[in-house]
């Protein structure tokens, strides 16, 4: 149902972290059962010999997400020691149901050496991803019918696409994924040419792009609208300026026959959005949704 990205490299990493590897280690072509060494607490405790099975418990209410995630780090572990039969790990909810504290979310099987030394990467990808989908959902469902709920690219270094992922599982809308899918004009950006120039010079090297211009004025707003901005990002602007100024966008872009997008951001919370709805705001975007606080979990054996 949600589409999830290439997670290979980044669970390699995290895991080779973990273990105090190179990455390269998790991804040879020559698989080895050493690697499970580099946990010198399960090795000599527990043996490469015992079975583990156990569940995945969430420890407070949340919207699971990052379940793929996790079944991806035990699978990768598995093949990186060579495995025979890999540990296994059943999902027992959907990615995107909301869940009560003490909720089984899934069964974890296997050869116990895999299961521990994987289990602290499995659970914090699905902490966090949880925390995003969760934060995103109160949002959305505090989001009056029409205001799209954006994120930002304010995410933790390397977990871009899996926090972007999170935000889709939580009813969340991505706004660019990076610096190469979209133009967005800033403040720094305006200080080395006019919003007119900036347009111009966006729209000749990047033809086909939507162009965005943040603006902290309405003078700002109003000549984005009349050089052809696709969005106009208010910055920073309290309730009733942003609906002068939306109102006032959206008008010079009905007489000029362009559609227009008005964002809000910039100290925005959860308790401002049916106010920017009723501006007139297409959509909100805000860093509290890929900087949630993670979800926490635990794996417990039977």
């Amino acid at each position: 149902m949600f589409e999830l990205p290439d997670v290979t490299g980044i669970v390699a990493a995290a895991l080779a972290e973990d273990l105090g590897v190179e990455r390269e280690a998790l991804a040879s072509s020559e698989p080895s059962l050493a690697l499970l060494e580099r946990d010198v607490t399960t090795a000599p405790v527990v043996g490469f010999d015992a079975r583990f099975f156990g569940t995945v418990v969430a420890r407070e209410e949340c919207v699971v997400a990052g379940l793929p995630v996790a079944a991806a780090v035990f699978e990768a572990l598995s093949a990186a020691v060579g495995l025979f039969e890999p540990v296994e790990f059943f999902p027992l909810v959907a990615e995107g149901a909301r869940v009560s504290a003490g909720t089984a979310v899934a069964e974890v099987d296997g050869l116990a050496a895999v299961v521990l030394s994987a289990e602290r990467t499995a659970l914090d990808f699905l902490m966090v991803l949880s925390g995003i989908a969760t934060e995103t959902k109160r949002w959305v469902e505090a989001a009056p019918l029409g205001l799209a709920v954006c994120d930002t690219r304010k995410t933790y270094p390397g977990l871009r696409a899996l926090s972007k992922y999170a935000v889709r599982v939580g009813g969340g809308t991505n706004h660019r994924d990076g610096l190469h899918d979209m133009v967005l004009i800033k403040d720094n950006h305006l200080r080395h040419a006019t919003i007119a120039e900036a347009i111009g010079r966006a729209d000749a090297a990047n033809p086909g792009l939507l162009v965005e211009v943040e603006a902290d004025t309405e003078a700002q707003a109003l000549e984005a609208v009349v050089h052809g901005a696709d969005i106009v990002l208010l910055d920073n602007m309290d309730d009733d300026t942003t609906t002068l100024v939306a109102t006032e966008c959206l008008i010079a872009a009905a007489d000029r026959g362009r559609p227009l997008i008005v964002e809000a951001s910039g100290n925005i919370t959860r308790d401002r959005l049916q106010a920017l709805g009723a501006a007139g705001v297409g959509r909100v975007s805000s860093s509290a949704l890929t900087l949630a606080p993670p979800v926490d979990f635990g794996l417990d054996e039977a």
